[in-house]
């Protein structure tokens, strides 16, 4: 992209990563140096906590509050009762009222963490779009409302398409939900002045819908801005580990396991999540994440900790990574780990000889079954390449191995 921003918020967006599209780049960087601009996404409250694949929006609105504007953090109190269909192969569960509420009440405690609510002029809204979707009157809605909307347009957005496509049943609560979304955003300018609401790149026909919307009721111009929809450097989907949802609230998932999650990030990835998930200066996101061999993990300890103390607080952070130094140290299981000493002349060797000679598998085959089917690991980290060298400059410091959750080794030089 060759637009260069005026606006430190436009800036951070493009330099650090977060930006994927955006209904008018000038527009929106102009509107930004004006004044403050409240910006809204919604959150449907589907459960009890967000999960790590929020996390990069819940950043997005960080960004939006420390660069002099104001986030508005919509609840979909309202929504949440039809359910959004994009990108599902099935209909979501309904929910009753009362659990809507109580996973509003738990979506809530993660915000505060991130974001000041607070009445300045930058301090975050908490919004519930039952507030005015509950109101709504049928027949006045598809009358003021329903008469916008083409049904041969909403066919063709690619969440409503897909699942066509797949001959999936598209229910008429579901295909509601793209215009109750667009009326959000008319709601939000027409209340609260909200000019730009986020999402991921799947929202990108939800947020056309609303700026389109927006623009024949009241005449007036608001934004999109769309951020890439994640996955990791291995194609894995994000914010989802083996062992399910990595949740951001601590009796949902504990600081500890959320931790190891960050600390097992793949290498290629650690610079990206740094620009993404952290604070830290661009040009030390840069420096950490071109760290090769053992110093790599170095940096994803940086990246443990500094994701983990914005979420959970530094206690938590200091506490998961002490815990995770014993654990390396005793092996998981409160004994020291047994320890393979390698001379120089046997480097370089393959990681499949090494999981043999540390006594974490019997033969060669049985290693490469380990690493095919996803239970072995190399310094806490999901080991997927059989082919894998290991030379004296990966022995710079201790690697472990571990084949499973509770079987480890030390591979050192001597």
């Amino acid at each position: 992209m060759t637009y260069h921003p005026k606006s430190d918020f436009m800036s951070v967006m493009i330099e650090r990563g977060f930006l994927a599209d955006c209904t008018d780049y000038q527009g929106l960087d102009e509107a930004l140096v004006k004044g403050v601009v409240p910006g809204y996404i919604g959150f449907d409250a589907t459960a009890k906590s967000l999960h790590v694949g929020s996390l990069i929006q819940i950043m997005m609105l960080r960004w939006l509050q420390k660069t002099g504007h104001k986030p508005i953090t919509l609840m979909g109190g309202g929504t949440t009762k039809v359910g959004d269909p994009s990108f599902r192969a099935d209909e979501r569960p309904l929910l009753t009222p009362e659990q809507i509420d109580a996973n509003i009440d738990g979506i809530k405690r993660v915000f505060a963490k991130y974001i000041s609510y607070d009445d300045g002029p930058t301090g975050a809204l908490m919004l519930n779009n039952a507030e005015w979707l509950d109101e709504l009157n049928y027949l006045d809605f598809l009358r003021d409302i329903g008469r916008h909307f083409s049904v041969n347009r909403m066919l063709s957005f690619e969440s409503v398409k897909s699942r066509l496509d797949r001959e999936q049943s598209l229910s008429f609560l579901e295909f509601n939900y793209m215009i109750l979304q667009a009326y959000d955003f008319l709601e939000l300018n027409r209340r609260y002045g909200c000019l730009v609401q986020f999402g991921g790149s799947d929202q990108w026909g939800n947020i056309v819908n609303g700026i389109d919307l927006t623009r024949r009721v009241i005449d007036q111009q608001i934004f999109g801005l769309t951020s890439p929809l994640l996955t990791t450097s291995d194609g894995k989907k994000m914010g989802k580990s083996a062992d399910g949802a990595v949740w951001l609230n601590a009796d949902m998932r504990s600081p500890y396991e959320f931790w190891q999650f960050w600390r097992n990030t793949t290498d290629a990835d650690v610079g990206r999540f740094l620009k993404l998930y952290t604070e830290m200066p661009l040009d030390e996101c840069d420096r950490l994440g071109a760290l090769a061999g053992s110093e790599i993990n170095d940096a994803k300890i940086i990246l443990a900790n500094a994701v983990t103390t914005l979420c959970h607080g530094a206690d938590a952070a200091a506490a998961a990574e002490a815990t995770a130094r014993e654990v390396f140290e005793k092996g998981g299981v409160g004994d020291d780990l047994p320890t393979l000493t390698l001379s120089a002349d046997e480097l370089p060797t393959s990681i499949v000889q090494l999981i043999v000679k540390s006594g974490l598998a019997k033969s060669g085959k049985e290693a490469k079954r380990l690493i095919s089917e996803n239970g072995a690991k190399l310094d806490d980290a999901p080991l997927t390449d059989a082919g894998l060298m290991i030379d004296a400059a990966a022995l710079a410091s201790p690697i472990k191995l571990s084949a499973g959750k509770k079987r480890h080794a030390l591979v050192q030089l001597g």
